[in-house]
Protein backbone atom coordinates (compact mmCIF):
# COMPACT_ATOMS: atom_id res chain seq x y z
CA UNK A 1 0.00 0.00 0.00
CA UNK A 2 1.15 3.53 -0.80
CA UNK A 3 -1.49 5.99 0.50
CA UNK A 4 0.15 9.10 -0.95
CA UNK A 5 0.27 7.56 -4.42
CA UNK A 6 -3.34 6.47 -4.04
CA UNK A 7 -4.39 9.99 -3.05
CA UNK A 8 -2.46 11.43 -5.99
CA UNK A 9 -4.20 9.10 -8.42
CA UNK A 10 -7.56 9.86 -6.85
CA UNK A 11 -7.04 13.62 -7.23
CA UNK A 12 -5.87 13.09 -10.80
CA UNK A 13 -9.05 11.14 -11.57
CA UNK A 14 -11.24 13.81 -9.98
CA UNK A 15 -9.49 16.50 -12.02
CA UNK A 16 -9.94 14.54 -15.24
CA UNK A 17 -13.64 13.93 -14.56
CA UNK A 18 -14.29 17.65 -13.98
CA UNK A 19 -12.35 18.57 -17.13
CA UNK A 20 -14.38 15.94 -19.02
CA UNK A 21 -17.62 17.48 -17.74
CA UNK A 22 -16.44 20.95 -18.80
CA UNK A 23 -15.64 19.67 -22.32
CA UNK A 24 -19.10 18.08 -22.58
CA UNK A 25 -20.70 21.30 -21.35
CA UNK A 26 -18.76 23.37 -23.89
CA UNK A 27 -20.13 21.19 -26.71
CA UNK A 28 -23.65 20.84 -25.28
CA UNK A 29 -25.15 23.72 -27.27
CA UNK A 30 -24.28 21.92 -30.49
CA UNK A 31 -24.84 18.19 -29.91
CA UNK A 32 -27.55 16.20 -28.08
CA UNK A 33 -26.71 14.37 -24.87
CA UNK A 34 -26.94 10.93 -26.50
CA UNK A 35 -24.28 11.86 -29.02
CA UNK A 36 -22.08 13.20 -26.22
CA UNK A 37 -22.45 9.86 -24.40
CA UNK A 38 -21.25 8.08 -27.55
CA UNK A 39 -18.12 10.21 -27.89
CA UNK A 40 -17.38 9.93 -24.17
CA UNK A 41 -17.69 6.14 -24.21
CA UNK A 42 -16.25 5.26 -27.62
CA UNK A 43 -13.10 7.36 -27.35
CA UNK A 44 -12.45 6.08 -23.83
CA UNK A 45 -12.08 2.55 -25.23
CA UNK A 46 -8.55 3.00 -26.70
CA UNK A 47 -7.29 4.24 -23.32
CA UNK A 48 -8.89 1.28 -21.55
CA UNK A 49 -7.53 -1.16 -24.18
CA UNK A 50 -3.96 0.09 -23.67
CA UNK A 51 -4.35 -0.02 -19.89
CA UNK A 52 -5.62 -3.60 -19.91
CA UNK A 53 -2.84 -4.74 -22.25
CA UNK A 54 -0.16 -3.06 -20.13
CA UNK A 55 -1.49 -4.80 -17.03
CA UNK A 56 -1.76 -8.12 -18.84
CA UNK A 57 -5.47 -8.22 -18.07
CA UNK A 58 -6.95 -7.86 -21.55
CA UNK A 59 -8.56 -11.31 -21.54
CA UNK A 60 -9.75 -10.76 -17.96
CA UNK A 61 -11.40 -7.56 -19.13
CA UNK A 62 -13.39 -9.52 -21.70
CA UNK A 63 -14.36 -12.44 -19.49
CA UNK A 64 -17.65 -12.20 -17.57
CA UNK A 65 -19.52 -14.45 -15.19
CA UNK A 66 -22.87 -12.67 -15.29
CA UNK A 67 -23.60 -11.14 -18.73
CA UNK A 68 -26.99 -9.77 -17.66
CA UNK A 69 -25.33 -8.04 -14.72
CA UNK A 70 -23.20 -6.09 -17.19
CA UNK A 71 -26.23 -5.39 -19.38
CA UNK A 72 -28.12 -3.86 -16.47
CA UNK A 73 -25.05 -1.94 -15.31
CA UNK A 74 -24.63 -0.56 -18.83
CA UNK A 75 -28.28 0.39 -19.29
CA UNK A 76 -28.62 2.15 -15.95
CA UNK A 77 -25.15 3.69 -16.14
CA UNK A 78 -25.69 4.98 -19.68
CA UNK A 79 -29.02 6.50 -18.59
CA UNK A 80 -27.34 8.22 -15.65
CA UNK A 81 -24.61 9.55 -17.95
CA UNK A 82 -27.23 10.79 -20.43
CA UNK A 83 -29.11 12.69 -17.71
CA UNK A 84 -25.90 14.16 -16.27
CA UNK A 85 -24.71 15.34 -19.69
CA UNK A 86 -28.15 16.78 -20.43
CA UNK A 87 -28.04 18.67 -17.13
CA UNK A 88 -24.60 20.09 -17.92
CA UNK A 89 -26.10 21.93 -20.87
CA UNK A 90 -28.81 23.48 -18.69
CA UNK A 91 -27.08 24.31 -15.40
CA UNK A 92 -23.89 26.02 -14.25
CA UNK A 93 -21.08 23.49 -13.82
CA UNK A 94 -20.76 23.95 -10.01
CA UNK A 95 -24.49 23.43 -9.45
CA UNK A 96 -24.60 20.31 -11.59
CA UNK A 97 -21.61 19.05 -9.60
CA UNK A 98 -23.25 19.67 -6.21
CA UNK A 99 -26.52 18.00 -7.20
CA UNK A 100 -24.45 15.03 -8.36
CA UNK A 101 -23.17 14.72 -4.80
CA UNK A 102 -26.64 13.45 -3.89
CA UNK A 103 -25.64 10.06 -5.37
CA UNK A 104 -23.62 8.74 -2.39
CA UNK A 105 -26.28 10.03 -0.01
CA UNK A 106 -29.04 8.30 -1.95
CA UNK A 107 -26.89 5.17 -2.04
CA UNK A 108 -27.21 4.93 1.75
CA UNK A 109 -31.01 5.21 1.43
CA UNK A 110 -31.24 2.66 -1.37
CA UNK A 111 -28.90 0.26 0.44
CA UNK A 112 -31.23 0.34 3.44
CA UNK A 113 -34.35 -0.03 1.30
CA UNK A 114 -33.24 -2.69 -1.17
CA UNK A 115 -30.19 -4.40 0.35
CA UNK A 116 -31.31 -4.51 3.97
CA UNK A 117 -28.28 -2.58 5.24
CA UNK A 118 -28.53 -1.25 8.78
CA UNK A 119 -28.61 2.56 8.78
CA UNK A 120 -28.31 3.97 12.27
CA UNK A 121 -29.20 7.41 13.57
CA UNK A 122 -25.86 9.08 12.76
CA UNK A 123 -25.83 8.07 9.09
CA UNK A 124 -29.54 8.75 8.70
CA UNK A 125 -29.10 12.25 10.17
CA UNK A 126 -26.11 12.97 7.92
CA UNK A 127 -27.99 11.76 4.83
CA UNK A 128 -30.99 13.90 5.74
CA UNK A 129 -28.78 16.97 6.23
CA UNK A 130 -27.03 16.33 2.93
CA UNK A 131 -30.28 16.03 1.03
CA UNK A 132 -31.44 19.28 2.62
CA UNK A 133 -28.28 20.82 1.19
CA UNK A 134 -29.17 19.50 -2.26
CA UNK A 135 -32.66 21.01 -1.93
CA UNK A 136 -31.11 24.38 -0.97
CA UNK A 137 -29.03 24.30 -4.15
CA UNK A 138 -32.06 23.42 -6.27
CA UNK A 139 -34.57 25.85 -4.68
CA UNK A 140 -33.68 28.95 -6.77
CA UNK A 141 -34.04 26.84 -9.93
CA UNK A 142 -37.34 25.10 -9.20
CA UNK A 143 -39.38 27.55 -7.08
CA UNK A 144 -40.60 31.16 -7.33
CA UNK A 145 -38.99 32.14 -4.02
CA UNK A 146 -36.14 33.84 -5.89
CA UNK A 147 -38.16 35.09 -8.85
CA UNK A 148 -39.62 33.26 -11.82
CA UNK A 149 -37.30 30.31 -12.53
CA UNK A 150 -35.81 29.75 -15.97
CA UNK A 151 -37.60 26.70 -17.46
CA UNK A 152 -34.30 25.35 -18.79
CA UNK A 153 -32.63 25.58 -15.39
CA UNK A 154 -35.75 24.15 -13.75
CA UNK A 155 -35.54 21.14 -16.05
CA UNK A 156 -31.77 20.94 -15.54
CA UNK A 157 -32.10 20.70 -11.76
CA UNK A 158 -34.62 17.88 -11.97
CA UNK A 159 -32.61 16.04 -14.63
CA UNK A 160 -29.43 16.33 -12.55
CA UNK A 161 -31.25 14.88 -9.53
CA UNK A 162 -32.56 12.04 -11.70
CA UNK A 163 -28.99 11.36 -12.83
CA UNK A 164 -27.85 11.24 -9.21
CA UNK A 165 -30.61 8.73 -8.38
CA UNK A 166 -29.56 6.45 -11.23
CA UNK A 167 -25.90 6.81 -10.29
CA UNK A 168 -26.73 5.64 -6.76
CA UNK A 169 -28.61 2.63 -8.16
CA UNK A 170 -25.60 1.81 -10.35
CA UNK A 171 -23.26 1.94 -7.35
CA UNK A 172 -25.54 -0.42 -5.44
CA UNK A 173 -25.61 -2.76 -8.43
CA UNK A 174 -21.81 -2.68 -8.78
CA UNK A 175 -21.50 -3.67 -5.12
CA UNK A 176 -23.16 -6.95 -6.05
CA UNK A 177 -21.29 -7.33 -9.33
CA UNK A 178 -17.83 -7.26 -7.72
CA UNK A 179 -18.69 -10.49 -5.94
CA UNK A 180 -18.43 -12.36 -9.26
CA UNK A 181 -16.93 -9.91 -11.79
CA UNK A 182 -13.43 -8.42 -12.03
CA UNK A 183 -12.97 -4.67 -11.86
CA UNK A 184 -11.37 -4.68 -15.30
CA UNK A 185 -14.36 -6.42 -16.88
CA UNK A 186 -16.76 -3.96 -15.26
CA UNK A 187 -14.75 -1.00 -16.59
CA UNK A 188 -14.37 -2.41 -20.11
CA UNK A 189 -17.93 -3.58 -20.67
CA UNK A 190 -19.38 -0.40 -19.21
CA UNK A 191 -17.71 1.69 -21.92
CA UNK A 192 -18.77 -0.83 -24.57
CA UNK A 193 -22.39 -0.95 -23.42
CA UNK A 194 -22.62 2.86 -23.12
CA UNK A 195 -21.34 3.18 -26.68
CA UNK A 196 -24.07 0.86 -27.94
CA UNK A 197 -26.74 2.45 -25.74
CA UNK A 198 -25.86 5.89 -27.08
CA UNK A 199 -26.45 4.75 -30.66
CA UNK A 200 -29.96 3.65 -29.67
CA UNK A 201 -30.82 7.31 -28.88
CA UNK A 202 -30.52 8.37 -32.54
CA UNK A 203 -34.23 7.90 -33.41
CA UNK A 204 -35.33 9.83 -30.30
CA UNK A 205 -32.77 12.65 -30.43
CA UNK A 206 -31.31 12.86 -33.93
CA UNK A 207 -27.58 13.37 -33.97
CA UNK A 208 -25.95 16.28 -35.76
CA UNK A 209 -22.65 16.72 -37.56
CA UNK A 210 -20.62 18.67 -35.00
CA UNK A 211 -18.30 21.48 -35.98
CA UNK A 212 -14.56 20.87 -35.93
CA UNK A 213 -14.31 22.54 -32.52
CA UNK A 214 -17.21 20.60 -30.99
CA UNK A 215 -15.90 17.34 -32.44
CA UNK A 216 -12.48 18.02 -30.91
CA UNK A 217 -14.03 18.80 -27.53
CA UNK A 218 -16.09 15.59 -27.61
CA UNK A 219 -13.15 13.39 -28.63
CA UNK A 220 -11.08 14.94 -25.86
CA UNK A 221 -13.90 14.27 -23.39
CA UNK A 222 -13.71 10.56 -24.25
CA UNK A 223 -9.92 10.40 -23.98
CA UNK A 224 -9.87 12.36 -20.73
CA UNK A 225 -12.77 10.27 -19.38
CA UNK A 226 -10.86 7.08 -20.20
CA UNK A 227 -7.76 8.36 -18.40
CA UNK A 228 -9.94 9.36 -15.44
CA UNK A 229 -11.39 5.85 -15.25
CA UNK A 230 -7.90 4.32 -15.31
CA UNK A 231 -6.70 6.64 -12.54
CA UNK A 232 -9.82 5.93 -10.48
CA UNK A 233 -9.49 2.17 -10.79
CA UNK A 234 -5.74 2.26 -10.12
CA UNK A 235 -5.89 4.43 -7.00
CA UNK A 236 -7.60 1.68 -4.99
CA UNK A 237 -4.54 -0.53 -5.45
CA UNK A 238 -2.58 1.83 -3.21
CA UNK A 239 -5.03 3.03 -0.54
CA UNK A 240 -8.30 2.05 1.11
CA UNK A 241 -11.54 3.36 -0.37
CA UNK A 242 -12.49 4.95 2.96
CA UNK A 243 -9.28 7.01 2.92
CA UNK A 244 -9.74 8.15 -0.69
CA UNK A 245 -13.48 8.88 -0.66
CA UNK A 246 -13.31 12.42 0.84
CA UNK A 247 -11.08 13.56 -2.02
CA UNK A 248 -14.07 13.24 -4.38
CA UNK A 249 -15.19 16.61 -3.06
CA UNK A 250 -12.12 18.33 -4.51
CA UNK A 251 -14.23 18.38 -7.67
CA UNK A 252 -16.27 21.23 -6.15
CA UNK A 253 -13.28 23.59 -6.06
CA UNK A 254 -12.28 22.60 -9.58
CA UNK A 255 -15.83 23.07 -10.87
CA UNK A 256 -16.00 26.54 -9.30
CA UNK A 257 -12.71 27.57 -10.91
CA UNK A 258 -13.51 26.15 -14.36
CA UNK A 259 -17.07 27.47 -14.26
CA UNK A 260 -15.88 30.99 -13.40
CA UNK A 261 -12.91 31.13 -15.80
CA UNK A 262 -14.40 29.44 -18.87
CA UNK A 263 -18.18 29.85 -18.54
CA UNK A 264 -18.48 33.12 -16.55
CA UNK A 265 -20.49 31.29 -13.89
CA UNK A 266 -20.63 33.08 -10.55
CA UNK A 267 -21.71 30.84 -7.64
CA UNK A 268 -24.89 31.90 -5.89
CA UNK A 269 -25.20 32.07 -2.07
CA UNK A 270 -27.67 29.17 -2.16
CA UNK A 271 -25.21 27.06 -4.14
CA UNK A 272 -22.36 27.78 -1.71
CA UNK A 273 -24.45 27.12 1.42
CA UNK A 274 -25.93 23.96 -0.04
CA UNK A 275 -22.52 22.72 -1.20
CA UNK A 276 -21.03 23.19 2.26
CA UNK A 277 -23.89 21.22 3.84
CA UNK A 278 -23.74 18.42 1.25
CA UNK A 279 -19.96 18.05 1.45
CA UNK A 280 -19.98 18.15 5.27
CA UNK A 281 -22.64 15.45 5.37
CA UNK A 282 -20.80 13.30 2.86
CA UNK A 283 -17.48 13.58 4.68
CA UNK A 284 -19.19 12.83 8.02
CA UNK A 285 -20.66 9.60 6.59
CA UNK A 286 -17.29 8.58 5.13
CA UNK A 287 -15.41 9.23 8.38
CA UNK A 288 -18.08 7.44 10.42
CA UNK A 289 -17.96 4.37 8.16
CA UNK A 290 -14.16 4.39 8.27
CA UNK A 291 -14.23 4.50 12.07
CA UNK A 292 -16.74 1.65 12.24
CA UNK A 293 -14.62 -0.37 9.81
CA UNK A 294 -11.47 0.17 11.87
CA UNK A 295 -13.29 -0.79 15.08
CA UNK A 296 -14.63 -3.95 13.45
CA UNK A 297 -11.14 -4.84 12.25
CA UNK A 298 -9.72 -4.35 15.74
CA UNK A 299 -12.43 -6.55 17.27
CA UNK A 300 -11.78 -9.25 14.70
CA UNK A 301 -8.05 -9.12 15.40
CA UNK A 302 -8.68 -9.21 19.15
CA UNK A 303 -10.93 -12.27 18.81
CA UNK A 304 -8.25 -14.04 16.81
CA UNK A 305 -5.61 -13.59 19.54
Amino acid sequence: MNPFRGIGLKLASVTCFVVMAALIKAASDEVPAGEAVFFRSFFALPIIFVWLVQRGEFLAGLRVQSPMGHVWRGMIGASAMFLNFFALGLLPLPEATVIGYAAPLLLVVFAAMFAGEDVRLFRFSAVFAGLVGVVIVMMPRITVLHGVPDPKEQLGAMVALGGACLAAIVQLHVRNMVKTETTTSIVFWFSMSCTVAAIVTIPFSPWVMPSALACTLLILSGLVGGVAQVFLTSCYRYADASLLAPFDYASMLLALIIGYVFFDEIPTPAMIVGAVIVISAGVAIILRERALGLNAARRKKSDAL
